[in-house]
């Protein structure tokens, strides 16, 4: 029996049809939940899959190993344990191959509603910031001991923000007078130094910088890049790798990585002569881009920015995408 917890019934999955038919499509074998949050993707793939599958989970929240608890079903586990680390971990229950893997990047509704999480500006909490509570550094933290030119770099590549040197130094001003604590206290800061978007008056100054330190203080886009590669060497041929994102550097990091793999031709400079056997197999086939429907994005409005990318693993041995290796080594993109 599948139960439904309050936090669960409050919180909207996004894409849940979609993502859960495209990672079950093997219906039978193992499969891989790898940020359960509060479980909507879990229900549907269970109610999806054959009766002696397998589906198990990851997440580094303490809440959502909580919120695990209440799926009643001996198909089910969860690990307490970042996405990144899926395949070492998978190895340590002796499991070496997988038919599907479903990936919800970011941060979950219920997280970024509970002001004590620290993740919304639109709510007065202590600045936290962390996916997981018992280990790492708090967003304040960060903010204390960071210098001002590594600030302003984090709130340029991680938010986009085109102020991001001058929330900086106002950050570092700030910080040298009174301790940086609560989400207030910094967003308000941030609307204090930062002009109102003319384009779009309803977001909040503080929006890309809140999202740039989340971002920096749980080594998003790292643990990302680490866990699309396990994925890629986990999943069996005709496995399926689906991936939800909410913003651009996400999805970039995933459109590539399945590209690269998909045709590995591209990863070559074009002006050099090379035979036709010479390219690597492809790692990735009948790659899909899916955005929710106009009536989901009414019901949740969340919802708007999501893009779910899906890939099928076709039988070529795991190797990294040529284009990441050579990223690695310091090579040109």
């Amino acid at each position: 029996m599948i139960e439904m917890t309050d936090s669960q019934a409050l919180h909207r999955t996004v894409l849940l049809t979609e993502a859960a038919d495209e990672v079950s499509r093997a219906h039978n074998g193992i499969f891989i939940d790898a940020t359960f949050g509060r479980g909507g993707h879990s229900r549907a793939v269970l109610s999806r899959i054959a009766p002696d599958a397998r589906l198990i989970a990851f997440d580094r929240d303490p809440e959502a190993i909580r919120a695990a608890a209440a799926i009643d079903d001996p198909r089910f586990s969860i690990v307490h344990a970042p996405f990144s680390e899926m395949k070492e971990k998978l190895a340590e229950l002796g499991v070496t191959q997988v038919k599907g893997i479903l990936m919800d990047i970011g941060v979950s509704s219920p997280q970024i509603d509970e002001a004590d999480r620290g993740f919304s500006f639109r709510m007065d909490g202590p600045l936290d910031m962390r996916m997981d509570t018992t280990c790492g550094l708090t967003a304040a933290r960060w903010l204390a001991q960071a210098s001002e030119p590594d600030i302003a770099r984090v709130l340029r590549d991680y938010g986009e923000e085109r102020f991001a040197a001058k929330i900086a130094r106002a950050i570092c001003r700030t910080r040298e007078e009174t301790p940086i604590e609560r989400t207030a206290q910094l967003a308000e800061l941030i609307a204090r130094t930062v002009p109102k978007n003319k384009n779009d008056s309803a977001q909040h100054p503080a929006t890309r910088s809140f999202q740039a330190i989340r971002i920096q203080v749980n080594g998003e886009l790292d643990e990302l890049k680490r866990a699309l590669s396990a994925a890629g060497s986990l999943l069996a041929p005709d496995g399926v790798l689906a991936v939800i994102s909410f913003h651009s550097l996400e999805d970039r990091i995933v459109k590539r990585f399945l590209d690269a793999g998909a045709h590995p031709d591209k990863a070559v400079d074009s002006r050099i002569a090379l035979p036709a056997d010479a390219f690597a197999p492809a790692l990735w086939t009948d790659l899909r881009r899916i955005k929710p429907s106009v009536e989901e994005c009414e019901v949740n409005p969340r919802a708007r920015s999501a893009v779910l990318r899906t890939a099928q693993r076709t039988e070529a041995l795991w190797s990294e995408p040529a284009a990441d290796a050579d990223k690695r080594k310091g090579g040109r993109r």
